[in-house]
């Protein structure tokens, strides 16, 4: 029988993002980061001007931010820990939603924090390759964790036999963040998450909501 499947994201699961990239809008570019609910296109405001910043100013940032520094990003706790256990049972990918000029210097990154697994960038919802994958590994039990609703959504849609963990590992957002409708479990925190996974690959039924 093959091996089961972890597809796993990256930001506000593996490492913490927010946090950076605020402390860097912040230093750089005197800029004020809220992203309550997750949202970013209405976070952000200049505080010389009080002025909103409009969306399409939102995503160069961004862009800038994971082309200059990733270096500041740091490992959700828990996070290394709960992949070697893994590991050593299952099949890792991590599916990140980032375009595919960062792959080098995403796969450079987790290397350098301890991680190396298969790393895939991806554009749009994550449904279609998670089908994918789960259909390249032939997996016997494909999980598949992201912080975000619209990415559970789209794997219920396009593999809806992969159990769908919510996770979202940045404390400081987490509370304003409600569980995915999509998702078969909610939980924030690696420690508790990684038994979750391992009790999924040993054959129970995953819960409706935890």
């Amino acid at each position: 029988m093959s091996r089961p499947l972890l597809i796993t994201d990256c930001d506000e699961v593996l490492l913490h993002m927010v946090r950076h990239f605020g402390e860097w809008l912040d230093e750089a570019h005197g800029i004020d980061f809220r992203p309550e609910g997750g949202a970013f296109d209405t976070a952000m405001t200049h505080r010389a001007s009080n002025r909103l910043m409009p969306a399409e100013e939102v995503w160069p940032l961004l862009d800038n931010f994971f082309r200059t520094e990733m270096s500041r990003q740091t490992l959700a706790p828990g996070a290394a820990e709960a992949l070697e256990r893994i590991d050593a049972v299952a099949d890792i990918v991590i599916l990140t939603n980032l375009q595919d000029w960062c792959h080098a210097g995403r796969v450079a990154q987790l290397d350098a924090l301890g991680i190396r697994h298969r790393v895939m960038c991806n554009q749009g919802g994550k449904g279609p390759p998670v089908a994918r994958l789960a259909a390249e590994h032939g997996a016997s039990v494909t999980v598949f964790v992201d912080d975000l609703e619209t990415h559970h959504a789209s794997v219920a849609a396009h593999a809806p036999d992969v159990v769908r963990l919510h996770m979202v590992a940045e404390p400081s957002i987490a509370p304003t963040i409600a569980p995915a409708p999509h998702a078969h479990a909610r939980i924030d925190d690696w420690d508790t998450a990684v038994e979750w996974v391992l009790a999924r690959f040993s054959g129970e039924p995953a819960p409706l909501r935890v």
